[in-house]
């Protein structure tokens, strides 16, 4: 069966817009242009708009999903298997996610007891299979997996104090290093008080820091378009002025 862009669309649930401008960045091609000049769409690129929003769904950008997705290497197969996989990983988070909330309501109406550790038990499940999933390949290959399997042991453990130190850390490195970009000088005052904090934020979850591995982490903020993307949301070149930081910070510049 053949669609024009607006009806894949209609069924895919996205604009024609959107498609329109997947043909001129060369990621969906349509199958031909008809006499009239409309853009027909065949088998072929419905199965291509499924993986393309398969991987969207999963975090990845265009550009990524360019690269894989056009790819000699590129297998259909594998890529629906792994796809599956990352599914079932977030189906196993939500119904934890589910149970949590569950038992906190029947806490709230008195009929069961819920310690804190219980409250944040799916909260950190949570975050380490999100993380285990965006990430996991890129910092085992870079920290090795036992270094990346005691960090999660430590996310585990962490009380319910613990865990808020942390997101409120976090929020204070982000607020401190949007100040210091501002003056464009990582070595300056705020620059260093903010690659600090990021220390101190690394270790609620390192089991033991290294000036090195600080320093790695920071070039990976930038050589990962993926830590880039959350760092410039707001600001771009947050991530590289964050790395200058970090190497100033622990001397390796």
């Amino acid at each position: 069966m053949e669609y024009t862009v607006q009806k894949l669309a209609q069924i895919a649930g996205i604009s024609a817009r959107t498609l329109r401008y997947y043909d001129e960045i060369g990621i969906l091609k349509p199958a031909r242009i008809n006499s009239s000049g409309y853009r027909i769409y065949g088998k072929k690129e419905v199965d291509r708009l499924q993986q393309i929003l398969f991987y969207k769904e999963l975090g990845l950008n265009l550009e990524n999903i360019h690269e894989i997705v056009t790819s000699p290497a590129f297998d259909e197969v594998s890529a629906l298997r792994d796809h599956r996989d990352k599914l079932l990983v977030k189906i196993e988070e939500l119904n934890l996610l589910i149970s949590n909330v569950n038992k906190t309501i029947a806490s709230k109406e008195g009929s069961i007891n819920m310690s804190d550790k219980e409250k944040f038990e799916g909260f950190k499940k949570t975050l380490i299979d999100d993380n285990e999933s965006k990430y996991g390949s890129e910092i085992r290959k870079k920290y090795g997996d036992a270094a990346v399997d005691k960090s999660y042991n430590k996310i585990k453990k962490m009380t319910q104090e613990e865990y808020e130190q942390a997101n409120k850390l976090a929020a204070k490195v982000l607020e401190t290093l949007n100040e210091a970009f501002k003056t464009g000088d990582p070595s300056g005052e705020l620059a260093q008080k903010a690659a600090n904090l990021h220390r101190q934020w690394l270790c609620f979850y390192w089991n033991e820091y290294s000036k090195e591995a600080h320093a790695g982490i920071g070039q990976m903020y930038v050589a990962d378009e993926r830590f880039t993307a959350y760092y410039d949301k707001d600001q771009p070149g947050i991530a590289e002025f964050l790395r200058d930081a970090i190497l100033v910070y622990t001397g390796l510049k």
